[in-house]
Parts: structure tokens; sequence; C-alpha cells
């Protein structure tokens, strides 16, 4: 399903360039449930953003489905990324004005989903995370596990093939934590490639497959036995 051949990602930072990431090959497959685990700096959240499509790589060829998507043009991009691609962040990203319903319903007014539909599959998504009774209630009036909560039934609600969630955990309680983290496996357990980026080590370990970036590399990976 993802195909990473040689990736390499640099950024100019005053006279000197940076490796975010430095010849990452990686192959992960439909319905794999990993993590990607390292120090700050080494290059995670670089690799989850080109994974994601919200980044590009300097060098080297990213297949999705066997589709080189580094030839697509960004508005290309942006159309893939909204039909096959969740994301859920530390910080939520939810829009303060608008209420849990409204901010699930963004994918599919962007997709272009008629208002009928988009209303269903809102109630659905909500209704997957126990949300249905805070539908109204905007992120203001939510507790940190239910904006998460909010935010996974944003990120799902266009039913993609692909899930990143980025330190999903960070902001939140350990209850709330352990909540959204069985929600998250749940999804997959459904069939959804799951990639979690964490500096947990506790979360990071409850992935069928872990890796481990160094300086722009991989420096492990359990999935080939060079963990």
């Amino acid at each position: 399903m993802i195909e990473l051949s040689d990736i390499h990602r640099d950024f100019q930072v005053g006279d000197q360039k940076v490796h975010a990431l430095d010849g990452v090959s990686l192959t992960i497959g439909a319905g794999e449930y990993l993590s990607i685990m390292g120090p700050s700096g080494s290059g995670k959240s670089t690799l989850l953003n080109l994974i994601g499509l919200l980044d590009r790589p300097t060098s080297g060829v990213y297949r999705l489905d066997g589709q080189d998507v580094t030839a697509l043009s960004d508005r290309q991009q942006a159309e893939v990324r909204n039909q096959r691609i969740g994301f859920v962040f530390q910080a939520f990203h939810l829009v303060p004005r608008l209420t849990a319903a409204e901010n699930v319903e963004l994918p599919l007014i962007l997709a272009g989903v008629p208002p009928v539909q988009r209303g269903q599959r809102v109630e659905q998504a909500l209704a997957a995370m126990s949300l249905s009774d805070r539908s109204r209630h905007k992120p203001e009036q939510l507790s940190g596990g239910q904006r998460q909560r909010v935010a996974i039934a944003r990120a799902t609600v266009m039913q993609p093939t692909v899930l990143m969630a980025d330190e999903p955990t960070g902001n939140l309680d350990h209850k709330s934590g352990q909540d959204v983290v069985r929600i998250l496996e749940q999804l997959s357990s459904n069939g959804i490639t799951l990639i979690v980026v964490t500096h947990d080590g506790e979360i990071g370990r409850r992935a069928r497959r872990q890796l481990h970036m160094l300086d722009g590399r991989l420096e492990s990976d359990s999935g080939t036995g060079n963990a």
C-alpha cells in the first residue's frame, strides 16, 4: 500500500542544510498497525507529514497503492489526502467557532458530499465515538478526551484507508489517553492502516510493528527483524 524508496527531505536553516530524512525506504502493508518513535529531531514527524501528503520529499519516490503520488500536483495531492488519509493531532486542530458536528462535517463539505448524506455520516461518526449528546457543543465546552474523539470522528468520516496519529495522547490525562488509544486500535482491527507517532514508549510498544528513527534514518524496524 505505502512504498517509500530512498526518501530524502532537506531543509535550509541559515547557511546549513538539515537532512530531516536521509535515505528512508519503507513498505507498509494495508491494515498494518505501526508506531514511529525516536527522539526530538529524529525525523519522525517529517516522515508522518510526507506519508500524509502534507509535505514533499526533496528526492525519492512515494507510491500509495501503486500510484506515484510525488508526481501529482498540489491539487491532486489534496484530493488524495482528503479521500484516503485521515489525521489526528496532539493539539486536536478543531475550529473553535464550530460545533462538534460542524467540525466533523468539514471534510465532507470539501469533498462535495450532498447535505443529506453529510448529516447521516456525521451522526454515525459521532455515535461511533459516543458523542451523540455533544454534537452541538463547541470545542471549549468539551473535555480534552472529547475533543480528541471529535478529531477522530472528523479524521474517519471520509472512511480513509490510512489514519495518521501524531502524538494523539500528548495533551490528555492518562485515562483519556488510554480511551483514545483503544478507539484507534479498534479502528485498526476494522482494517484501517494505523500509523502512530509517539514519544511514549508504552504506547509505541502496543503497535504490532515498531519503527525507530534517529538522525533522519530508519534505525530499526521490528517488521523486518532489524529491531
